[in-house]
């Protein structure tokens, strides 16, 4: 028989026992989580949520038409371009312009048939625009058709910026008729390759930043240093996107981490590095895909040629061709030779190819050799170049500063001449 104060001490313990056992499991499964650190969902969370933010918040400030709209956008191509003022050659899609019209005006028109309301954004796509040049939008509408209204239009590094043309009271009506004029000598031809009437919408805009993204830049004078991708001109540059996301996204985390800070600071740093890793490889890829493709590009235009063909497939093969001729017109012994032209670009391509002749440019300034260094039997050579005048019944030469010098044409070939000093 049990003593009663054993069975006080069994019944007191047994509770205590109980305790322990049901404490146990919690102890055990906790031991395995580190408060200490921040998980890779939640951060791949924050981040997504303040890139969606960042673009939400574009969005609000850079659509100029209605945030959800059925209609897409329409494209006017080269093909339905026409020259109203000025002269113009298509080529490869492109309308390029080549000469401005009387009085230094050129216009480019075309035929549409808008519903204004559903295009508050026009956007001439053309290339090497005079920054001097004063652009202006032309439209016509069946609301007033024997008006022409008109809209300034803003030239960058070559390019048209978009119009935002649903602001303007006179855009009314069906717009019939569409318009650019470029008021300003042209230093080069202008290529023009069309016209987009934009929606404006949230689901266009968006289109239109991605397609500015993933535009391929092709090779430059600088692709040597840096390649980017993307279009030359973007409304939201995607690098810029990327770090006000990855700033924001680590704010949010220090924010709700805030009370913990210093025993989450170690995870913390991971984590940002993360967010900036992820950043970093996005555009890493973008870049990778455009080199990719300019290596494809590259071999489409210049694989399985010899060199003469490859020089002719090259940007300057126009140039190519005419110096070509030019050397079958020079003598086999090298000559001096003056080249002259109006880009700089041009007179030392055409040196380049023309040695092992005697050749004399300017590679910094649109500059003539002085006409008193000048002797009998020396060649000049004449590309793009305004302002040189030949009389071909007094067999004389004339340019800048009304300076005439005795001359006799040997070639005449599109944008350039070959001469011999008399």
């Amino acid at each position: 028989m049990a003593h009663p104060e054993n069975s006080q001490r069994v019944l007191s313990a047994a509770p205590e026992t109980t305790v322990v056992s049901h404490e146990a499991p919690a102890i055990s499964v906790s031991a395995h989580v580190d408060p200490h650190k921040i998980g890779a969902r939640r951060t791949a969370v924050t981040f997504l949520l303040a890139l969606t933010g960042c673009t939400l918040l574009y969005l609000a400030f850079a659509i100029q038409g209605k945030w959800f709209s059925a209609v897409s956008e329409r494209f006017f191509g080269a093909d339905n371009l026409v020259m109203a003022r000025g002269s113009a050659v298509r080529e490869g899609g492109e309308l390029i312009i080549t000469r401005a019209g009387q009085g230094g005006e050129t216009i480019v028109s075309v035929v549409t048939d808008l519903r204004s309301a559903d295009f508050p954004v026009i956007a001439w796509i053309a290339i090497d625009v005079p920054e001097s040049a004063q652009v202006v939008l032309l439209w016509h509408t069946d609301y007033e058709p024997g008006l022409l209204r008109k809209l300034p239009l803003r030239v960058v590094s070559g390019r048209l910026l978009p119009a935002s043309v649903g602001a303007d009271s006179h855009w009314t009506g069906r717009i019939t008729g569409l318009a650019i004029a470029i008021h300003g000598p042209l230093v080069q031809p202008i290529r023009v390759r069309g016209v987009i009437a934009n929606p404006g919408s949230a689901k266009q805009t968006m289109l239109d930043r991605i397609r500015e993204w993933t535009a391929l830049e092709p090779w430059t004078g600088a692709s040597i240093n840096t390649v980017t991708g993307g279009a030359d001109i973007q409304d939201l540059p995607l690098p810029l996107l990327l770090v006000v996301a990855v700033v924001i996204a680590a704010a949010a985390l220090v924010w709700r981490l805030r009370q913990h800070l210093r025993a989450m600071a170690p995870s913390l740093a991971v984590a940002v590095a993360a967010l900036f890793a992820v950043a970093w490889f996005t555009l890493d890829a973008r870049w990778t895909l455009n080199l990719v493709r300019q290596a494809h590009e590259t071999a489409l235009r210049y694989a399985g040629k010899d060199s003469r063909n490859k020089h002719l497939a090259a940007d300057d093969g126009t140039l190519y061709a005419f110096i070509e001729k030019v050397r079958g017109v020079l003598p086999q012994s090298p000559a001096r030779v003056f080249v002259i032209a109006d880009e700089h670009y041009y007179r030392g391509r055409a040196a380049f190819h023309l040695y092992p002749q005697n050749v004399w440019f300017e590679p910094y300034y649109n500059a003539v050799p002085p006409a008193d260094k000048l002797r009998a039997g020396d060649f000049i050579v004449v590309y793009q170049r305004k302002g040189v005048q030949y009389d071909a019944s007094a067999r004389r030469l004339r340019w800048d500063g009304d300076v005439t010098i005795p001359a006799e044409l040997k070639l005449l070939d599109g944008g350039g001449a070959l001469f011999v000093v008399r």
